[in-house]
């Protein structure tokens, strides 16, 4: 019992570390897209383009993967998959800076894709404050009827 419940903290440190670096990718690609650009147009380097891409916890989370369930492995492989994708053609384009961002932006739509994927799946990273958001459904418990359905009722006229 003890063995499991150490398992599945592990599991859930895992998520987090994960949830956390997807996030920080995510939320750095949107707030630096137009700056990326311009620096690589500029100045010819790739450097904004790949370190707003580089992965903080992925390497080091990664030996720990054993501990979730294969489809949410599955999850994290095709995310981090997608981030390869971009991260090669960062590496390796030889486009234009209009281009690169013309292709960035379909890369870019898959790895939103994986992204919202990875969220459901994963749950997204804890905040700082240490505080959780919940998924609630309003329930009524009092026996009163609901009210009755208004309609609208449509009169013509006559000619």
């Amino acid at each position: 019992m003890a063995r499991r419940k150490k398992a599945d903290e592990m599991a859930s440190r895992v998520r987090n570390l994960l949830a956390m670096d997807a996030a920080g990718i995510m939320r750095r690609l949107d707030a630096r897209r137009d700056e990326m650009f311009a620096l690589f147009s500029r100045l010819r380097s790739r450097e904004p383009l790949l370190g707003t891409i580089a992965s903080r916890y992925a390497d080091g989370a990664f030996d720990q993967l054993i501990h979730l369930p294969e489809q949410e492995q599955a999850v994290v492989d095709h995310f981090y998959g997608r981030l390869d994708e971009l991260r090669w053609y960062f590496t390796y384009t030889e486009d234009m800076p209009g281009t690169a961002q013309l292709i960035f932006s379909k890369l870019h739509k898959r790895l939103e894709e994986s992204y919202r994927v990875l969220v459901v799946t994963l749950g997204p990273p804890v905040p700082p404050d240490g505080s959780r958001v919940v998924d609630v459904e309003a329930v009524r418990h009092d026996a009163a009827e609901p009210p009755p359905r208004k309609t609208l009722t449509r009169t013509t006229r006559r000619a």
